[in-house]
């Protein structure tokens, strides 16, 4: 008899089959590039098909649920993958998209007697579930098979066998799909309605990112009519973390999805009409030993829903006294009343963004000098009076000047009122910035709002859905531009408080959010990691415990591995040169050599390559990461993740007893899948010193 390897490989040979067939077929026909339109939708649609059979020819399928429907006599297997496939003669699916109604089966469903069900288009289905198979392909090779689930069976020791078996993977330079080990909780939020607002908290680890990656792909797959991928948007906190999730979505088989910056973004909305100064510098100074209290304080007013009300309450004084009161004559006798335009502004053009208003008023007086020119019949005196009703046009209008975003924002900082809101110096100095048409990371958002309010918002450039990574580091302001232009406040925002390591910038707790959204917004707090061992995840809730932080610790996955290394040096360089040199002959893929700042990250990476170890350097200004080895400040760090970690420089004076590093010790810990090294010379930071010893393994490098 045969075994249910041999089994799902007769299976899975069958489908390989029938896919490569259809997949031939399709890429034998001449791809199309004429202009009959017809012509041009069909290849559309063979193109899609072709990319969806080269993704189903890589993995076809990773997961078997056989679901016995209520009124069958037999339970049917369902085969369930990245991409859906059908049989070619009979259309019937050989393979259902991880997307479809069944197939949410396969993550909610763990396990018990009782009877499953599905929401399908045409109503709840209910029925039993009789098994749950994972089943692991790669490049076309069957590498496991998993029952975690067979009814009757009480033996229940495989359930996490195949998750564990994922996570012990090494990684490479890029994140990883988890459609084959979605869980119940992640399902719920990958399934959520599309126009609930839903706010994630969730500890490192917990799988957030790729949580809402997954949500953009079954949101595009559900919603397909409503909801197109370009007007989609993921908002992320730097380049670097772009180039690390950029491969999911195609891994999905989901394209033209914006992945972008806020700061990126914003500029380009203002056309690139200022320069942001110097971000590089600014991160370095904000992440430094010694802090610019100035710049913290800075970000966080300037960032507030108190400071955009502020702005708005401006703007609607600007508005009610924008328009000249006084008549306008262009010539001796030919007069335009002051209250003809006011009547323009505040009635016939009301609908339109004020600088859109004033744009029309222009014209339109335009358009009446011209009616008045005409009544002119001597050809010299209409050339005379026409140059005289331009130049008092143009001096009309100089009481009414054409008003940017940065020209009223600099405007603003020279009114007494603005005081009230920030300090005198901060005002100084931001005035000084606008002169010169540069601006810091936390004035983006006022601008926009003042360009908003000034220009409106372009036809075709609402979003139909937005995904904030790192929410934590965003501001209010920024939350509430973005709700202005998503159409249903269709949003994911998702992000830890824990790691809230931008003081300058950022929230200190969710409500802040919710209530821009009036307490609409649904929350989730995910509190189960899947990225690093029990070790590690133990050892970074003692760091973070220190802040007091309101929200739950990591629960890890019961995934063992190696101690903790907490390793005292005189040293350092060689001890870590020794660390990583074992690890290289142990094939460990993957290793960050994380330093508290920039300046001492250049020093190790430039003694690392002397002593030949090919090594990448990860700096703010840079779009890639490379994988293999890399040397990084650890507020750059967060985010990415890695086999193995070294933190250096761990000692009294890099990390002391205080919030803001209890933070960054903690998102450095927990970059690290399997393995943690933690080195320093002389005292090593209280921040460990208060770690139960049985948590760690000290070690002494003389």
């Amino acid at each position: 008899m045969k075994d249910i390897y041999e089994l799902e490989l007769e299976k899975l040979n069958h489908t390989l089959s029938q896919i490569n067939h259809q997949l031939n077929k399709l890429e034998s026909i001449p791809v199309y590039h004429g202009e009959n339109f017809t012509e041009q939708v069909l290849e559309t649609m063979r193109e899609s098909s072709r990319q969806k059979l080269r993704i189903a020819s890589e993995e076809p399928y990773f997961g078997r649920l056989d679901f016995q429907e209520e009124g069958h006599a037999q339970p049917a297997p369902i085969y369930i993958g990245k991409v859906g496939a059908s049989d070619e003669e009979t259309q019937q699916p050989i393979v259902v998209d991880w997307r479809a109604p069944v197939a949410s089966m396969f993550y909610s469903f763990t396990g018990g007697e009782d009877e499953a069900f599905y929401d399908s288009p045409e109503g709840i289905v209910e029925g039993i579930v009789h098994l749950k198979r994972n089943i692991a392909v790669r490049k076309q090779i069957l590498e496991r098979v998993v029952d975690t689930y067979v009814r009757g069976s009480e033996d229940l020791s495989l359930a996490d066998d195949f998750l564990l078996y994922r996570l012990g993977e090494n990684k490479d330079n890029k994140l990883k799909d988890i459609v084959s080990t979605i869980q119940a909780e992640q399902n719920d939020i990958i399934r959520a309605e599309k126009n609930v607002p839903l706010i994630i908290q969730g500890v490192a680890g917990s799988g957030k990112t790729t949580i809402a990656l997954h949500r953009l792909a079954f949101l595009i797959y559900q919603y397909h009519e409503q909801l197109k991928a370009e007007k989609m948007i993921v908002f992320a906190p730097n380049s670097i973390f772009l180039d690390y999730i950029s491969s999911v979505l195609p891994e999905l088989g989901v394209g033209d999805i914006h992945q972008t910056t806020f700061q990126d973004w914003a500029l380009h909305t203002l056309e690139n009409s200022i320069f942001v100064k110097n971000t590089d510098a600014q991160l370095q100074q904000a992440f430094s030993i010694h802090k610019n209290k100035h710049e913290i304080m800075a970000g966080k007013l300037k960032g507030s829903i108190e400071f955009q009300l502020f702005i708005k309450q401006s703007l609607s004084c600007y508005e009610k006294d924008i328009v000249p009161t006084k008549d306008f004559e262009a010539w001796d006798g030919s007069v335009l009343q002051g209250n003809v335009i006011q009547q323009w502004f505040e009635a016939e053009y009301k609908h339109y963004p004020v600088g859109k208003r004033r744009e029309r008023i222009v014209a339109r007086m335009k358009r009446w000098i011209e009616m008045e020119l005409k009544m002119i019949s001597d050809t010299n005196k209409k050339k005379q009076l026409k140059k005289q009703a331009t130049q008092r046009l143009n001096g009309y209008l100089k009481c009414w000047p054409k008003m940017t975003a940065l020209s009223f924002y600099s405007m603003l900082m020279k009114q007494d009122d603005i005081l009230s809101m920030l300090p005198a110096e901060l005002v100084q100095e931001t005035a000084k910035n606008c002169r010169k048409k540069e601006v810091a990371l936390e004035d983006l958002a006022p601008l926009i709002y003042i360009h908003h309010y000034l220009e409106g918002i372009k036809l075709g450039q609402k979003f139909h859905h937005v995904v904030i990574d790192e929410a934590q580091d965003f501001s209010p302001f920024q939350l509430s531009i973005l709700k202005e232009i998503t159409l249903g406040n269709s949003f994911t925002i998702l992000g830890d408080l824990s790691q809230a390591i931008h003081e300058y910038q950022g929230i200190d707790d969710w409500k802040q959010f919710q209530d821009v959204f009036n307490q609409n917004a649904q929350y989730y707090e995910l509190t189960r990691s899947y990225r690093s061992t029990k070790e590690i995840i133990y050892f970074a809730n003692e760091v973070i415990q220190t802040a007091n932080i309101p929200v739950g610790l990591a629960n890890p996955v019961f995934r063992s591995g190696e101690s903790v290394k907490v390793v005292s040096t005189k040293d350092q360089f060689q001890s870590i040169l020794s660390t990583i040199k074992t690890m290289q002959e142990q094939n460990v893929k993957t290793i960050a050599i994380i330093g508290r700042t920039e300046e001492e990250c250049r020093e190790i990476y430039g003694k690392l390559i002397e002593a030949g170890i090919s090594t990448n350097i990860i700096e703010a200004n840079q779009s890639k990461y490379e994988g293999g080895i890399s040397v990084v400040p650890v507020y750059l760090a967060k985010g990415l993740e890695f086999d193995a970690v070294l933190l250096i420089d761990v000692d009294a004076t890099h990390y002391k007893q205080t919030k803001q590093d209890a933070k960054l010790l903690y998102v450095g810990c927990t970059r690290s899948l399997h393995d943690l090294w933690i080195f320093y010379s002389g005292i090593c930071s209280p921040l460990i010193q208060q770690i139960p010893k049985e948590l760690y393994e000290e070690r002494i490098d003389v």
